[in-house]
């Protein structure tokens, strides 16, 4: 298998070198797999769900070939997963994709813990460390903290947007030792990620580090998280028979999205055979890519800061990706998009917990209100041919190919709850009045002391802090 970059198709790099670079340093471009090949029909096929290990098994072997052999494909999976991806139904065609069960409660702990454990058998016989620099505008920084914490070969730094971020999540990411570090930038995720991304593109660092990165920009990080989109999509269909008396049921993924890496996963996934019909892109007031469905044009902007904080990217890097898999016409026929804005995402917490009695995290909790907002009238609006404001919260005016299921009666929703809720749970107990219980995994770092290290929005000043100190 090997993998193009999106901005200069001549290049053509290894699984390996994908994986260790990031991204391709001479263009800024992001690499994707030159094809995307289709899971064996074994698998997609079985009378029964197919485990998750399992899923993540078959697609591992598919990308990187024979550069890893089956025995260490199968201790890396084990290795990174010793927890689920957890469907749990709330209501007759709403289920919920459960993504906190991992060490840091949010979906990244799943493509982390992978891409730290091929990055550490891809290094294994170089003599220098691998730095990984990596920029979060949430629970990014604490998954590839976790993940990397005290992996042999790598060093990570990682940078965040000073308070702007939820208390719960700085703690996270502000208490690793050892060979992880965190930067608190004063300045927004966007300016985060323009530091991070100058960094790859300097060729004096390169010369002198050997630097790769941890955030959807890395291929390594998209990659297993279209694990759970295959293994989600095949549980609910298999579901429908009892839940909903739905034959063949059109899937459709409602995906909280920011730097939109996890809905890149999904598509992905779906490419590769996946039975998955299309997506709701949901973002916040961040808007970028609704706008751009809306109007063809692309258009990145400052990120603002919003409850749903790890969806605050005005400049969402995996834009490329999905420019590069997809037509601006396949783009519109697969996503119906939305967003919300900090009102309406109080407002969604709240529905959904009375109509349901499930608690939301805010990000997940946009996903549902636009999986809500479709199969109760949107979709039959649009199609009739009545106009929404895409200035105004709610969809924008696009119709997918599947929305003639939506008022068929014929789709279900999945909407991903990327984050445990009590990472949030001042924003959650305003919004339901009471609090959600914290894991005691989470409930154990509150008592851990602060180690990170301010740092000024300048790049100059970030560079001279990477040689005095990596």
């Amino acid at each position: 298998m090997l993998y193009k970059d999106t901005r200069d198709t001549s290049v053509a790099v290894d699984f390996r070198t994908a994986v260790l670079k990031g991204m391709n340093s001479k263009t800024g471009g992001l690499f994707v797999p030159e094809t995307l090949p289709k899971l064996p029909d074994h698998l997609l096929s079985k009378c029964t769900v197919p485990t998750f290990r399992e899923i993540a098994l078959e697609t591992t072997r598919l990308f990187a070939g024979s550069e890893i052999p089956d025995a260490d494909i199968q201790s890396i999976i084990i290795d990174a997963y010793p927890f689920p991806a957890q469907v749990v139904p709330i209501d007759r065609i709403t289920y919920v994709l459960e993504l906190f069960h991992g060490p840091t409660c949010a979906f990244k702990d799943f493509g982390a813990r992978f891409m730290a454990r091929v990055m550490s058998y891809f290094n294994k016989d170089e003599d220098d460390l691998l730095h990984i620099l990596v920029a979060t505008s949430g629970d990014t920084g604490s998954a590839v903290g976790s993940a990397f914490h005290n992996v042999p070969g790598l060093d990570v730094t990682i940078l965040y947007p000073t308070g702007k971020i939820s208390p719960l999540q700085e703690k996270q990411l502000s208490t690793f030792t050892g060979n992880v570090r965190a930067l608190s930038v004063d300045g927004t995720f966007d300016d985060c990620q323009k530091l991070v991304k100058t960094a790859f593109t300097d060729e004096q660092l390169r010369k002198r580090f050997r630097l790769s990165s941890a955030n959807s920009i890395n291929i390594a990080r998209l990659l297993p998280q279209s694990f759970y989109y295959t293994y989600a999509a095949m549980e609910v269909k298999h579901r429908c028979a009892l839940d909903n008396k739905i034959e063949n049921p059109a899937v459709i993924m409602s995906v909280p999205s920011g730097n939109f890496g996890n809905l890149t996963s999904g598509l992905i996934a779906r490419e590769m055979g996946a039975p998955i019909t299309g997506f709701i892109a949901a973002t916040n007031s961040n808007h970028t890519i609704p706008d751009w469905i809306n109007s063809g044009i692309y258009e990145a902007r400052p990120s603002v800061q919003t409850y749903s904080n790890a969806m605050d990217v005005g400049a969402p890097s995996n834009y490329e990706r999905i420019r590069y898999m997809y037509s601006y016409d396949q783009v519109r026929n697969l996503f119906a998009s939305y967003w919300l804005d900090n009102p309406g995402t109080l407002n969604a917490i709240k529905k959904c917990n009375d109509l349901t009695g499930y608690i939301i995290d805010p990000h997940g909790a946009v996903g549902w209100q636009a999986w809500y907002d479709v199969i109760h009238g949107g979709m039959e609006k649009l199609i009739k041919g009545e106009k929404t404001n895409p200035a105004e919260p709610g969809l924008t005016p696009n119709v997918p190919e599947w929305g003639k299921a939506v008022l068929n009666k014929q789709a279900v929703g999945v909407v991903l709850e990327t984050a445990h809720p009590s990472k949030f749970g001042e924003i959650v107990s305003q919004a339901i009045h009471k609090e959600p219980p914290i894991p005691d995994r989470l409930q154990k770092i509150m008592k851990l002391p602060d180690m990170s290290i301010k740092m000024k929005n300048d790049y100059a000043t970030f560079k001279e802090w990477l040689i005095s100190n990596l």
